[in-house]
């Protein structure tokens, strides 16, 4: 797990630098990566009633916050800002989504 961790944290100071130096931004950054894949393949299995897809909807508007926080904390330059704009730009999708669909559910 230590070893992964540290192959991890290499990859992401190569690929843009996580700005804390204890390890802490590299698996903040994996976790976020990871949590981001999986609510998006969440979505593709979210049920037919309108009241799993908005349940849906909102646990992906969560996970794009938090993924955001991490994405803001521990990255720079143009991967920040591309990083950032994608998860900012689903969770204005999906809160839209919510508004328009989902009142009261």
């Amino acid at each position: 797990m230590r070893l992964a961790l540290c192959a991890a944290a290499f990859l992401v100071v190569a690929a843009g630098g996580a700005h804390a130096t204890d390890g802490t931004c590299a698996r903040d950054l994996l976790v976020a990566q990871s949590s981001q894949k999986m609510a998006i393949e969440r979505l593709e299995t979210v049920g037919d009633s309108e009241a799993d897809r908005c349940r849906g909807w909102r646990q992906h508007v969560d996970t794009m916050r938090r993924a955001a926080t991490v994405y803001g904390r521990c990255l720079s330059g143009g991967e920040r800002s591309e990083r950032l704009a994608q998860v900012q730009g689903s969770e204005k999708e999906f809160l839209e989504l919510l508004r328009s669909r989902c009142k009261g559910r």
